[in-house]
């Protein structure tokens, strides 16, 4: 069973449920609908003190490297070296981005061959003909003249074709392995690719540290069609069918059917394995149903045909109760948090809270404790 309890930010305690990331096994059917906790209410008094170290300009992502340092991207697109005093310096190197909107210079991780080969990777909208996309680049963290910089920048993954709008995803997990990459794919306000297997949008991707498809996956080996119908973002989820488009051709072959792990997202700002090997996620939903997602390979989540929110312009959404060929989420929030930021704890400094994920708040302001117990939701 799902309870809340209030420690100076919301603390949801559920059980986990599912499979390893990268293994398939049978079906946990979740023993009760997932529970709303939107209008949980923190506590006065918060259990730690939060100290302001360095100020950004609409900081977006951070990774640590050995020895506390921390890599800090911004949104218009500046990369920061910051050590554990608060003394930042920029790095050079970094690609240009479309900072606009939603868009910019968004995540950042450092790969598990970091201490090996320095290899970083980041993810931003990239401009270009027809629109920007998300793009995956992977670099090597030099110095050039005793300042960071990234040396080698490769982009291995772009988001085709380009188009409007924001909801660019982004967001990266390694396999607890070290083998393969997983990445966020927003569906650019578009809502209808997130459930057209030709299209990377609205998609959790799996990818081998080059970007490449993954062995393994749902849709290993198969290609889409190149014909890709693009459109503007529509006003609702009613307005999809009757919006214009036009078709824009793509370089063969179309490898986004090979890449897919799990289909149906919005908007996800938040990817990160448990202790167990199990990849969790959270997503933005519309107007209320931000989401708590427990992924697993080849399974649809819903979007755009249902959510436990609705559309902005207050029309309505297919609830997704009791329509079992889609995955609830484990929990969802109405109204939102605005889910970005999403990390499961392990450190020391806080015994009683390893093992627990960390959620931020966007709109919300807010940070969210979750406890796992058990096997069930």
């Amino acid at each position: 069973m799902l309870r809340l309890t209030l420690i100076g930010f919301a603390l949801v305690s559920l059980a986990g449920c599912g499979s390893s990331a990268t293994t398939a096994t049978p079906e946990v059917q979740p023993a009760a609908p997932p529970v709303n906790y939107g209008a949980s209410t923190p506590a006065k008094v918060k259990p730690f003190k939060a100290t302001p170290v360095a100020t950004f300009d609409t900081p977006w992502a951070l990774a640590f490297l050995p020895g506390g340092t921390m890599l800090v991207t911004e949104k218009p697109g500046h990369l920061w070296l910051v050590q554990p005093t608060g003394t930042k310096t920029e790095v050079g190197g970094v690609p240009a981005v479309h900072a606009e909107g939603q868009g910019g210079l968004l995540y950042v991780a450092t790969a598990p061959t970091f201490a090996q080969d320095r290899h970083v990777y980041l993810t931003y909208s990239e401009p270009g003909e027809g629109g920007d996309g998300l793009a995956l680049a992977r670099a090597t963290l030099g110095t050039v003249a005793g300042k960071p910089v990234l040396q080698e920048l490769q982009v291995i993954w772009r988001q085709l074709p380009r188009g409007a709008g924001g909801q660019f995803g982004g967001y990266i997990a390694f396999s607890p392995d070290g083998q393969y990459l997983f990445l966020t794919s927003g569906e650019r306000q578009r809502f209808s690719p997130a459930q057209d297997p030709d299209q990377a949008l609205g998609k959790i991707l799996r990818l081998t540290l080059d970007g490449k498809p993954a062995p393994g996956n749902p849709g290993a080996g198969k290609t889409g069609r190149t014909t890709i119908p693009v459109f503007d973002p529509p006003a609702n989820t009613g307005s999809v069918a009757t919006a214009p488009s036009h078709n824009v051709t793509i370089p063969a072959p179309n490898l986004s059917p090979a890449e897919t792990w799990s289909t149906g997202h919005r908007n996800a700002y938040g990817l990160a394995f448990d202790g167990q090997g199990r990849l969790w996620e959270t997503e933005m939903g519309p107007q209320g149903g931000d989401e708590l997602n427990l992924i697993e390979p080849g399974k649809n989540y819903g979007w755009p045909i249902v959510s436990y929110g609705k559309n902005y312009d207050d029309t309505l959404i297919a609830s997704p109760a009791g329509r079992r060929e889609f995955q609830e989420p484990a929990l969802y929030w109405n109204p939102v948090i605005a889910p970005a930021g999403f990390t499961f704890y392990s450190g020391n400094m806080f015994p009683q809270w390893r093992g627990s994920a960390f959620v931020g708040g966007l709109a919300s302001t807010a940070l969210i404790r979750i406890a796992f117990d058990g096997t069930t939701p």
